[in-house]
């Protein structure tokens, strides 16, 4: 809502609003013009044209209420970026995991290396603006949130697909079937022409753009499969990644599909960064020589958000050799995206990371890249899980994703939009710990509820060469300076 909020304000609109809490964020829309208020009462929207809403705010909300009765039309948050975003090329980023950083990625790209003049809204800060928006007078990009199917609401130019998992269950109550109709009737929403960006490692992506490829739509493919687009039996499956890039079997596209495909190799990941190379193909023959890419991140994952980012990036080339390139180059020079494997600091030798990880996946792939990025120190985790629902119904998966680092503090849930489910707490997830892990006499889980108590805990069990994540989609990202507050105190007084 808040880069919604800044791009209006860049594009001349008069912007109030109402939030429940003072911080950051309302503090910098201030500073750009906007009346924010602090808390909804009905008088708020008097006089507005519009109101924009988010998920998190109900239909009884008194300003909501208030709207209707004075006749203001009120909108959903994606229908508003859709109309700001009108008469211009939309590429919309969606996928179970890694939005924002192949959003901010694309972004960037399309600014650097394509000289595209990019619009962008991103879920978090792109480290190479201090912003997560951008006006621009050229493509938009946004992610395209599928929690609550409002991504269904844009009509893009160019739409990725990085993934497609069971999540968001408390709307999509009939579970991942459900899921991919509404990611194929996302697909169906590109506009003629268009193009489709998936990856085909991915079992869900890849039944997503076999449907879109059978309708006719444009496909691009990318992953370390090498031979995706080869015949194989429509329940092929691919094998489990380890992280390494090796051994990677193909992907299954369900029978031949003359797509274009991404070809990631040569993947070395080292404990900051990574690097690949990238051969865009068809049908095994390349289309444009080798590109190399090093990211600034590290993570195999970070390496597939590059890949669908550079994919996706050549759409607003001339498609030749040398606009590929400095496509590339423009991924090479990507700072990164806030909360996203973000380095806070480091005292008494130990490394502070916060990020926004928030179900089983993006648990395992953060504290996969902080596994390389400890070398043969501790990785300890201080995790908030985020919503009762997620909890409730992933607890035992977000264990086992823990069970990668050596010890875990788990604090109370971050609620956000969710009203308390009985019986449903953080417990679940420490409860869940697997056997394994004391098995072999490793740290066992910890429950702190008390938010900065469990900041205060896992800065204790700190020791020099270890690296500690704050770990969740809440206020849990408040807790990294307190860590780091924490660990300057015990070295200053070492």
């Amino acid at each position: 809502m808040s880069v919604l909020a800044e791009i209006a304000l860049a594009s001349g609109h008069v912007v109030t609003g109402s939030d429940q809490v003072d911080g950051e964020e309302t503090a910098r829309l201030r500073a750009r013009g906007a009346r924010v208020f602090l808390g909804h009462a009905a008088e708020q929207v008097e006089g507005a044209d519009v109101v924009v809403v988010s998920t998190a705010i109900p239909a009884d909300n008194v300003e909501v209420v208030a709207a209707h009765g004075r006749g203001i039309e009120v909108i959903h948050r994606s229908v508003a970026m859709a109309r700001l975003a009108r008469g211009r090329d939309f590429y919309a980023v969606a996928g179970t995991h890694g939005k924002t950083t192949t959003s901010a990625m694309l972004a960037v790209a399309l600014e650097l290396g394509a000289d595209a003049d990019p619009g962008a809204a991103i879920g978090g800060t792109v480290l190479d603006w201090e912003s997560g928006s951008r006006v621009g007078t050229g493509p938009f990009v946004a992610e395209a949130d599928e929690s609550d199917g409002s991504f269904l609401n844009y009509a893009p130019r160019v739409a990725i697909v990085t993934n497609v998992e069971a999540d968001h269950l408390a709307h999509y109550t009939g579970g991942l079937p459900q899921i991919l109709a509404a990611f194929e009737d996302f697909a169906r929403r590109i506009v003629p022409g268009g193009l489709l960006v998936a990856c085909s490692d991915d079992a869900g992506a890849r039944s997503v753009l076999r449907t879109a490829a059978r309708e006719g739509i444009r496909v691009r493919t990318y992953g370390l499969a090498t031979a995706a687009l080869a015949e194989a039996p429509a329940d092929q499956g691919t094998t489990a990644n380890d992280g390494s890039g090796a051994d990677v079997a193909s992907g299954d596209l369900g029978g031949r599909l003359d797509v274009e495909h991404v070809a990631i190799e040569d993947v070395t990941l080292t404990g900051g960064s990574a690097a690949a190379t990238f051969v865009l193909g068809r049908g095994g023959v390349p289309i444009l020589p080798p590109v190399r890419v090093a990211i600034a991140s590290p993570g195999l994952h970070t390496v597939l958000d590059a890949a669908a980012a550079w994919a996706a990036a050549l759409e607003a080339t001339d498609g030749s050799p040398d606009a590929a390139q400095r496509v590339a180059d423009a991924l090479s020079a990507f700072h990164g995206a806030g909360r996203r494997f973000e380095v806070v600091g480091e005292a008494a030798g130990v490394r502070v990371v916060d990020d926004y990880a928030h179900n089983p996946r993006k648990v395992e792939n953060a504290l996969r890249a902080g596994r390389l990025a400890v070398g043969d120190g501790r990785l300890l985790v201080l995790l908030q899980p985020a919503l009762f629902t997620r909890t409730r119904d992933f607890a035992e998966e977000f264990a086992d994703a823990l069970d990668l680092a050596d010890a875990v503090v788990v604090t109370d849930i971050f609620g956000s939009r969710e009203s308390p489910i009985e019986g449903v707490t953080s417990a679940l997830v420490t409860e869940a710990e697997p056997p394994a892990r004391a098995e072999r006499g490793a740290t066992p889980y910890e429950l702190v509820p008390d938010r900065f108590a469990a900041a205060r805990r896992v800065a204790a069990l700190a020791w020099e060469g270890d690296l500690v994540m704050t770990v969740g989609s809440g206020d849990v990202t408040l807790l990294a300076p307190v860590v780091l507050a924490e660990l300057r105190a015990r070295e200053g007084s070492a």
